[in-house]
Order: C-alpha cells, then structure tokens, then sequence
C-alpha cells in the first residue's frame, strides 16, 4: 500500500482528494492536515511514504512543508504539490525544494492516482505545461530574505512588524523591500508583492 498524507487548507477539497484516493485499492490515505505545520507533525507520527499538498496554505505553505521535509535526515516521503496556481515560479520552487510531483487540480482524476503511482516508484510526475511555462518564464530576481519581507509587507505588515517577527532591524527590513522593489521595477511594496506573487515568486 502507498501511504499518502493530505495537506490541504479547503476542507472540502481535502475530503472529495481523501475520498477520491480511497477509492483506489493500493493507496491508503493515513492522515489529513489543513496547513503545512499540522502536516509536518502528523508526518512524524504516520510515516507516510508521499504527502499530496497545496500551496498556499496558513502558517507554512506547501513549498516551505517540501523544503523542511527534504532537510530532515532521513525523511522517507516524497511530496507531490497539487494547487491552482500554474506560475511557473512555483514550479522552479517546488523542484529546487526537493518535490517529485507538480499537478494541477483541474487534472483528470485517474491521472492523480497514476502520478502518485510514479513518485512512489523513484520517478517525477510534472503536468507537461507547467514544464514548458517553468523554462520560458522569466527567472526569480528574490532572495530569500527579500522573499520572506515582501511577503510580510503584502500580508499587510508594517516595516516595524515585520523586524519584530523576523528579528531584523528596522532598517534592515527597509533595504530587504527597497531591493525587492527595485528588482521587480515596481512602484511600491504593493505592486511589487503583486508581481511576486502572480509569477510564483512567493
């Protein structure tokens, strides 16, 4: 049996994937979480062998979930993301935090059960299109830093906020934004969290 971890903040996407891949006789879905830090716990409690995640998801995304299970010694699951959002940014991303499969959620549902198959098995499952935007699109410009800022700023937080929550002087945070603002030739923090976030850049 593949055992699979569903992370995923809708809670009715969550039941209509877990009931869809219940149907399937050698996969067995172990757990549910509705953000990444639920999934990364419940991880440690089931051992499944692939975690099917979104992206954007409260208190740790799909993508930050991919990168902590990757750095941990050891950790046998694979993750596969399965989102709404086919910005090619996200998908660069994905690949560089260690995830094996990329799909979108308008995908036949055969083809997910047959995707999860193939992760299972040592390969990657990647939705063609996503593949071919992800090499013509342009590339990230952000650190990081400048990332995790921009973020903080589009999220509605104040300079002040965002060097109390990430340790950093204010001035510090200042330079992060002003960086990312000129990086992306954006007028402000708004628009430039704006195309950040429409490329997959965050």
């Amino acid at each position: 049996m593949i055992r699979i971890l569903i992370a995923e903040d809708q809670a009715m996407v969550r039941g209509a994937l877990a009931a869809l891949l219940g149907l399937e006789p050698d996969i067995d879905v172990v757990a549910t979480a509705a953000d990444g830090a639920e999934a990364l716990a419940l991880c440690a409690r089931h051992a499944p062998d692939i975690v099917l995640a979104d992206i954007e998801m409260p208190r740790m995304t799909g993508l930050e979930l991919a990168a902590q299970l990757a750095a941990q010694q050891g950790a046998p699951c694979r993750v596969m993301i399965v989102t709404t959002f086919g910005r090619s940014g996200y998908l660069r991303r994905a690949l560089a935090a260690g995830v094996r499969g990329f799909l979108l959620k308008d995908a036949p549902a055969d083809g997910l059960a047959a995707a999860i198959r193939t992760v299972h098995g040592g390969g990657r499952a990647i939705a063609p299109e996503l593949a071919l935007a992800s090499w013509s699109g342009a590339q990230d410009p952000l650190t990081e830093r400048e990332r995790q800022v921009l973020r903080l700023a589009g999220e509605g937080a104040s300079s002040a906020d965002i060097a109390r929550q990430i340790h950093l002087s204010e001035g510090t945070v200042r330079n992060y934004l002003s960086e990312a603002i000129s990086k992306l030739d954006a007028g402000n923090r708004v628009e430039a969290y704006r195309l950040a976030r429409d490329a997959g850049w965050l």
